[in-house]
């Protein structure tokens, strides 16, 4: 059962969520409403230090915990519909695996439509995974993680970097991810009424601006339809009341069938991307356990170690 948190929280969103979504509305203007809400009224994270970086255009940031010198390394890509939200947005998210991983983190702003349709958000992702090799770091110390969106564009940057012969990261966290941009599941149906956050319509404006064209059933679009080979292991945390319910259990059912180790773990009663509402306890104890298997990856020191040996 859902803690009393949890149950307010699904009431509040219910009212927040309950007016139409007009599918003209422009998304940028919401976007630009969204972000200066929070530049305005959410705090910095306490306990990391925050570095702008610039990755060949692509403004990003990276987080360290404070007093610690990191040796593993996390690639967050964020949610938002391919269409909304930014590192301002998710910084408090990452701020919390980054410290309770141990990992300095990539927070990287990569480009949204409709300004910049399929698949840019997936070279900029590729572009940024490539600086962090460039820059020195292992691929072995390095995870890839993202919610929503962003867990759909975690799994089309694996299967970029795998044809293009790049080294693998160590794995890939997937917080309620996108995988069908089809919307064939059936939780996409079942769920309509139990998902307090996340609708049909709101998602298929997402999927439209986002595609501008390609096939919603194209692999790196929707990676429920890919090839999972050769992947490394997937840990899905995902709510029970989700519409993107289907989205990871098919998702597991055939990564597992293709031999990748998944971890998945269904949260009941939880909506969208819960982890980020940090004072529910189901929101504590997902990240805990997201930041656990970040910190399975080896350290740089643990490598050097294993090669003198």
């Amino acid at each position: 059962m859902a803690s009393f948190r949890a149950r307010l929280l699904d009431r509040a969103l219910r009212i927040l969520t309950a007016r139409k979504i007009n599918p003209g509305t422009d998304p940028r203007i919401i976007r630009d409403k969204i972000n200066r809400f929070v530049k305005r009224y959410r705090k910095p994270p306490r306990g990391v230090t925050i570095e702008h970086v610039d990755i060949d255009g692509i403004p990003a940031e990276i987080i360290t915990p404070e007093g610690r010198t990191p040796e593993r390394t996390l690639l967050y890509l964020h949610g938002g519909g391919y269409i909304l939200c930014s590192p301002d947005t998710h910084r408090p998210l990452v701020s919390a695996l980054s410290k309770k991983s141990g990992s300095r983190a990539l927070l990287i702003d990569y480009r949204l439509a409709p300004e910049h349709p399929f698949p840019a958000a997936i070279d900029d992702a590729v572009k940024a995974y490539r600086w962090l090799i460039a820059q020195g770091t292992d691929p072995k110390t390095i995870t890839l993680a993202g919610d929503s969106a962003g867990g759909g564009l975690t799994m089309a940057t694996l299967f970029s970097l795998r044809d293009a012969g790049d080294p693998m990261p160590a794995g890939a966290a997937l917080l309620s991810p996108w995988t069908d941009l089809a919307m064939s599941g059936a939780s996409h149906i079942t769920h309509q009424k139990r998902d307090p956050m996340l609708s049909v319509e709101g998602a298929l404006i997402g999927a439209r601006h986002y595609l501008g064209g390609a096939s919603p059933t194209n692999p790196l679009a929707s990676p429920l339809y890919g090839n999972f080979d050769g992947l490394p292991p997937l840990f899905i945390h995902v709510g029970g009341n989700e519409i993107l319910l289907d989205d990871s259990l098919r998702l597991a059912e055939r990564a597992k069938a293709a031999g990748v180790e998944v971890t998945l773990k269904v949260w009941p009663d939880m909506p969208h991307v819960f982890q980020a509402a940090r004072f529910l306890p189901e929101a504590r104890s997902s990240v805990n356990e997201i930041a656990a298997f970040l910190a399975r990856v080896p350290r740089k020191s643990d490598l050097a170690n294993s090669a003198a040996d």
